[in-house]
């Protein structure tokens, strides 16, 4: 708590000021955390100071709260370029990354539970910089980023707002930013190197070396490829739940069996159900095997029942099997687009909409899929 304390103090994230009958104020607390290695091993323990942003008035200590995040197509589609012409990948952390965005705003708050100003009890805080849990937090810290990237050269991608490109004297730099996870990488390791001297000499960042951790996702280097890998987020997710031993099913959902809104009993706490969902939803980032059956079981997240929780034990039984599964990126497969899309005719028989969905490969490697419901009816096949 003292050395985060200290580290606010030093990035002059606040001044005290007299308490004022016309200010907002806003409370805080601090909240501990355990960050750990890729293996589960503790690396460190952190307290940090975190802002109640409920207590925030809109249009009064904050307008726009909307930050964007590199979307996982750019990502694998960055990654499949690199590979193929044999870039090193290189992996940054933020260090307190909200605590570094300058705020626009007026927000007034607490001092700090057990770091009160002896001298000024009565006194709250003037915030200068952003602090988590503030809504303008994510924000302030992108636009600080963004215009300092922009500053060194770097162009925003049209296409996605948290991808940076710098091409200078033949060589070419990428940069990726999802929140305070950053990928950099180039053609040039002189200029990839000078970039991260030059970011962390502004930002408070740490070299996490090359690519290995990023989202959750192992990425597993080789001589001609890169592996894409959630193995420990479904071990993990299958120990939670007494099922690492569980027997496997070869499919995610049986054929057999049609998931109906009505079929089945309510469940009678549905939060589990919902929750485990959400992480199916989480695994699509390497697994697009489950991506139709994630679909079917997300309709019935309202009410879900005892026929839609046992298909979705079955998914997991899948995943228990296959967890070893994920994404290759050849580093030798020919650049070029190819697609594949299907669609069934009125397979959902509550509402008669068809289903469609779409592979869409950069070489052999899979960038982006999709298994969702259409918009309409489909009157015939064809229109489907």
């Amino acid at each position: 708590m003292q050395a985060e304390f200290d580290a606010l103090h030093h990035n002059n994230t606040w001044e005290l000021v007299s308490r004022s009958s016309t200010q907002n104020l806003v409370g805080c607390k601090w909240v501990f955390r355990i960050k750990r290695h890729l293996d589960g091993s503790i690396d460190r323990y952190k307290a940090c100071l975190v802002a109640k942003g409920f207590h925030q008035r809109p249009g009064w200590d904050y307008t726009e709260t909307f930050s964007p995040v590199v979307k996982l197509v750019t990502i694998r589609i960055v990654l499949t370029l690199v590979v193929r012409q044999g870039w090193s990948i290189r992996q940054l952390d933020a260090n307190n990354a909200f605590l570094q965005g300058t705020l626009k705003e007026e927000v007034f708050m607490l001092q700090p539970p057990g770091f009160v100003n002896k001298s000024f009890p009565d006194h709250v805080c003037r915030l200068k910089k952003a602090l988590y849990g503030l809504k303008q937090a994510p924000r302030a810290w992108y636009t600080e980023l963004r215009v300092f990237l922009l500053y060194l050269g770097f162009v925003n991608s049209t296409t996605d707002a948290s991808l940076f490109i710098h091409q200078k004297s033949g060589s070419t730099l990428y940069l990726l930013v999802y929140v305070d996870d950053i990928i950099v990488t180039g053609s040039s390791s002189t200029e990839l190197s000078n970039l991260i001297f030059t970011l962390a000499a502004q930002f408070s960042l740490k070299d996490l070396g090359c690519l290995n951790y990023f989202l959750g996702v192992e990425v597993i280097p080789s001589a001609t490829r890169l592996f894409l890998s959630q193995r420990k987020y479904i071990t993990d997710l299958l120990h939670k739940l007494g099922m690492a031993n569980t027997k496997p099913a070869s499919t995610p959902l049986s054929a057999s069996t049609q998931l109906l809104k009505d079929s089945g009993d309510l469940l009678p706490c549905p939060t589990e159900y919902r929750a485990l969902v959400g992480s199916l939803q989480y695994l699509s980032l390497t697994r697009p095997d489950i991506a139709f059956s994630t679909n079917k079981l997300a309709q019935f997240m309202q009410h879900p029942r005892t026929t839609h929780w046992s298909a979705l034990k079955r998914v997991l039984r899948y995943l228990a099997g296959s967890c070893n599964k994920g994404i290759f990126i050849s580093a030798t497969a020919r650049l070029t687009f190819h697609a594949y899309s299907d669609a069934d005719w009125a397979g959902d028989k509550d509402d008669h909409i068809s289903t469609t969905g779409y592979l869409l490969y950069l070489g052999s490697t899979l960038i982006s899929w999709s298994s969702r419901k259409q918009r309409s009816v489909a009157r015939s096949s064809t229109e489907a």
